[in-house]
């Protein structure tokens, strides 16, 4: 299967898990997976949240900031991934004065 993210209308979901700003996503979801392609402008950020149900992969194909997991505060910049367990906490935050783009995959478990 090929995903298309050129076919698919981005969103903007402001205040994402009550992070700042919007975050900008095109998704797809088939109904237990989602994956995103996602970006996140400067100052912008996704909410902490727990993965009660589920994990989270992440890699950042443009840009940096950082990931608080678990309460530690960690730099991630292009090429690097970060992965979220189930039960686990996280967050992303754009810190810097560019775009922040990522693709996340979180299947259902």
């Amino acid at each position: 299967m090929i995903i298309d993210f050129n076919n698919i209308e981005e969103q903007e979901l402001a205040h994402f898990k009550g992070g700042e700003k919007a975050f900008n996503a095109k998704m797809f979801f088939d109904g237990s997976v989602r994956i995103m392609n996602g970006r996140l402008v400067p100052g912008a950020s996704i909410g902490l949240h727990t993965h009660e149900t589920n994990c989270e992969v992440l890699f950042v194909t443009q840009g940096c900031g950082y990931v608080i997991f678990d309460g530690e505060r960690i730099a991630i910049g292009e090429g690097q991934c970060h992965y979220c367990p189930k039960g686990h906490s996280h967050t992303l935050i754009n810190d810097s004065e560019a775009e922040l783009k990522f693709v996340a995959v979180v299947p259902e478990q």
